[in-house]
């Protein structure tokens, strides 16, 4: 199946895509902010450079996109029918960097909170997002991940 649009313009397209700055990352750091909590933006002295660091509470979170980074069983992790094998390649390439990154920031005593693109673009699951990251924060858990399919699940008692 060919591409619905030329290269030039796909060229373009991707190029526009942001790096930092997302609405999910802004979506997110507004739920953070109302909750009282302080931090700080892409610290490049952090393996995997976090979208969000919270030093005081020694908190990395990364807002990664479905898409880019091959969000198992989620609608948005579609690959591409064009140039399957370059995509396959190039999405597990960004998995196998995030868990690497992760992995440091275990080492180095960070806690690591990966939130999904979909947490922010569900509505229901959106309403949910502070909660979610509230309740993370506090767990004192080392590692979580908050997704739509999360945010949709019935809470534990």
């Amino acid at each position: 199946m060919a591409d619905v649009v030329s290269p030039n313009k796909r060229s373009q397209m991707m190029s526009g895509i942001k790096g930092k700055n997302s609405l999910p990352e802004m979506l997110v750091r507004k739920a953070l902010f109302a909750l009282g909590y302080r931090f700080r933006l892409h610290r490049r002295d952090l393996p995997g450079t976090p979208d969000i660091a919270m030093p005081g509470r020694t908190i990395a979170i990364f807002v990664h996109g479905c898409f880019w980074h091959a969000h198992k069983e989620c609608k948005y992790a579609k690959t591409p029918s064009t140039r399957t094998e370059f995509w396959t390649a190039k999405l597990q390439g960004n998995v196998d960097r995030d868990h690497r990154a992760v992995a440091k920031l275990l080492e180095m005593g960070w806690r690591v909170l990966t939130v999904w693109e979909c947490s922010t673009r569900d509505p229901a699951a959106a309403e949910n997002l502070p909660d979610a990251l509230q309740a993370w924060v506090d767990s004192g858990e080392s590692t979580g991940e908050i997704s739509a399919q999360s945010l949709a699940a019935p809470r534990q008692a």
